[in-house]
Formats: structure tokens, sequence, C-alpha cells
């Protein structure tokens, strides 16, 4: 098999290029793409391995090394927490785009490198798509605990920047949890209106003794109940906005 120097290291430059790219928007830091081009140029350099007798110890330590080098010369050092971050997440995005490449198993030649080079792009953006989805969604997501009865219950909670549901007397924050989720006493139900684009109506709530969001507790909160299961992937609770920007009470 021929192996074409040139295009190797314009291939791993391209590579590196796109790994500290991504990298750059995920942790999103201010970076110059002429910083990004001279950190890839200098990740482009591993290529001299292809002329070294090196056993995998060796080979590891020098792509670590070039990995190190990628990553100052990108990002610059201000300390070390700032460093590792920048590092992890470079072998994050490497291990993702070499895991989808490696699935390809091609070999190395000029109609390959166009689909590879294709390809990359296409592992980049949908890892940058989740990635952004994960940290929009999963940010939110909190451990609730609900004091009733002299009972616990946790639950997964999410907060929802569209639930501002309070009722109208006491301007109690509701949150909103699935009626088989929660037993209640049918006697203490308290019947709070609400107004959506759909319609209006009287939704059941009770008053619970303590809602803790995380480590901030809550004691005069109300919990309405819905009859239909939360969909939102693994949540327990919809948890009003308020809890957002409140302190614990």
């Amino acid at each position: 098999m021929k192996i074409y120097i040139d295009l190797v290291f314009l291939l791993n430059v391209y590579i590196d290029f796109l790994v500290l790219l991504i990298t750059s928007i995920i942790l999103k830091r201010n970076i110059s793409i002429k910083r990004i081009i001279l950190g890839s140029l200098v990740g482009g350099l591993t290529i001299i391995c292809l002329f070294l007798r090196l056993n995998n110890l060796e080979l590891f330590l020098i792509k670590f090394i070039f990995s190190i080098l990628m990553v100052i010369i990108t990002f610059s050092y201000k300390n070390f927490n700032y460093f590792i971050n920048n590092l992890g997440y470079l072998y994050v995005t490497s291990i993702v785009l070499g895991g989808g490449l490696y699935l390809l198993d091609l070999e190395l030649n000029f109609n390959n490198i166009l689909f590879v080079l294709f390809f990359s792009l296409i592992i980049l953006w949908w890892y940058l798509k989740e990635m952004k989805k994960i940290k929009f969604n999963y940010n939110n997501y909190v451990k609730v605990i609900i004091e009733y009865k002299r009972k616990k219950y946790c639950y997964v909670g999410y907060i929802d920047s569209g639930n501002k549901l309070v009722d109208q007397y006491k301007k109690r924050p509701i949150s909103l949890i699935y009626t088989k989720e929660l037993p209640y006493d049918i006697e203490e139900i308290i019947y709070v209106p609400y107004e959506t684009a759909s319609g209006n109506g009287l939704l059941k709530c009770i008053r619970v003794d303590k809602l803790m969001v995380e480590n901030q507790i809550y004691k005069n909160s109300l919990i309405g109940f819905m009859n239909k299961q939360i969909k939102i992937d693994g949540v327990d609770i919809i948890l009003n906005n308020k809890y957002m920007i409140m302190g614990g009470k």
C-alpha cells in the first residue's frame, strides 16, 4: 500500500483543525482562527511517527506531548483547570471523531480522503449539536425531595422556564407532577384557576410541608397534579421557573 506523506500531513492538519475548532466552540473560548490553524499545524507534525520505530507506550507519549503543545498554542495557558478542561475536551472530541472514522475502515487513497473530509464534518456537526442539546436540557435537571405528611418522596425534577404558574391568592409557585406519582389527601386539595392558549380551568394542588431542590429548602410551595405523564426524558416533576432565581426559604 502506498502512503502519500503530503496527503497524510494535510489530513492530520484538517482533522486537528476540526477538533480544535469544535473544542473551542463547546467551551466558548474566544480564540482566533489563526491560533487554531497554528495548533493544527503542530498536531500535523505527528506524521514523524511514521518514520520512527516506536512501541505503543512511546507512541502514546509522543502524541500526548503534541496534544499538550496543541492546547497551549491554541488556547494558551491561564491556569491548571483551564488547561485540563481544554485538554479533556480535545481528547473527548478526538475519540468521538476517531471512533466514527474507524468504523469506515478505509484504505488511504485520494477518493477515500475526500470522503473522510466530508464524513468528519458530519460527525463533528452531530457531536456539537448533541453537546449543545445536552448542556441546554440537562443543566435544568435537579434532584427534588418532597416532604408531605411526614414522608419523603424523591424525584428527578426539571426547572421549566415556561412554568410560571402561581396561585392567585398567595402567589405561591406551583410545580407539576403526574397524579399517580405522589399520594395525596383529597381533603387538602386546593383548586387554582389557570389559563393557557388551549383554554382555562381549575388545577388540583396541595401544599407540601417542604420542597427541596438540590440543597435549597422551600416551605411555601404548591404541587399541581397532571392527568398525563410527563414526556421529558427521565423527569418526574416540572418545577416552577421561580426556582431558577429564588434562594432557599
